[in-house]
């Protein structure tokens, strides 16, 4: 558990100035811990060399990780590999644990299971299973803060368990998972579909969400996570396209671009182009 005295890593967590706390490559502390200090709220950020698990005993929190929003109520897990940008907001009341683990511990962790569930964020509810969670953080927890005989071995033990724990849940999620993912790709083909026939009407998400059964939350998530864009980022680079081929391919003024593009005046139009590209739809068209 303890880096090579020729190779020591340099980690950080949330809000440290220093580097890694104690000589493991682990680091265990309670959520109310460090997220009281931040005023309950762990703003955006990222770990290059950390993977943590969140463990939400009981409380209510917003967990944000790769543009992926959800609000929980306890018991719950979530994963957070490391590069994932992730931000965390929690009640007062909040009750858990946040375990880090370096990322040369995580990788070989999960060589020995032949395992990735460490490097894909993930979010599992304990269910009926929760009191065996409980039972598990409490006792990494209880051995990461004393320095009994044994403390490493028992440390890396209690560590496999969970992740033993996390790769089953993993596995038993595989099928809904791919399914879900097919009705995600099936909702977002439907999604384009209708903005093809109507993004000149300038339409909220939500009409397109409502159309597809969904939220405009969800929407939005499967968006970003399938398409790297937001469903608005989706429906103005439709209009600026069209505005681009408008301008390069037809003899039409700028009035009558903004006027065939549902845009109420042209001035509004032209801002919406330069917000866009960086350009005037005059510029834009003597440049091309």
């Amino acid at each position: 558990m303890k880096p090579s005295a020729t190779s020591v890593p340099v980690f950080k967590l949330y809000g440290e100035t220093t580097v890694w706390p104690t000589p493991d490559l682990l680091h265990c502390e309670s959520i109310p811990a460090r997220s009281q200090l931040h005023g309950w709220e762990i703003k955006p950020h990222w770990h290059s060399d950390l993977v943590q698990v969140l463990y939400v005993q009981a409380g209510q929190a917003v967990l944000e990780v790769e543009g992926l929003t959800s609000r929980v109520n306890g018991p719950v897990l979530q994963v957070v590999p490391a590069l994932s940008v992730h931000a965390f907001r929690f009640s007062e009341d909040i009750q858990g644990h946040v375990l880090s683990l370096a990322q040369p511990l995580a990788e070989q962790l999960a060589a020995s299971l032949d395992s990735a569930v460490l490097t894909t964020p993930g979010r599992y509810s304990p269910g009926p299973e929760s009191a065996y969670l409980d039972t598990l953080f409490a006792a990494i927890s209880q051995e990461y803060s004393q320095q009994q005989p044994g403390r490493d071995p028992m440390l890396q033990s209690l560590i496999t368990l969970l992740l033993v724990w996390l790769s089953r849940r993993n596995l038993a999620l595989a099928v809904p998972d791919i399914k879900l993912r097919e009705r995600g790709r099936a909702h977002l083909q439907d999604f384009t579909r209708a903005l093809e026939l109507r993004f000149r009407e300038h339409l909220p998400i939500e009409h397109y969400a409502t159309a597809l059964g969904i939220s405009a939350a969800h929407l939005n998530a499967l968006c970003r996570r399938l398409c790297g864009q937001s469903a608005l980022q989706m429906i103005n680079q439709r209009l600026l396209l069209e505005a681009k081929r408008n301008l390069v391919y037809t003899s039409m003024t700028v009035h009558q671009v903004s006027d065939s593009l549902g845009f109420s005046e042209p001035a509004y139009f032209s801002r919406f182009f330069k917000r866009g590209t960086g350009q005037s739809p005059k510029q834009f068209r003597i440049q091309s």
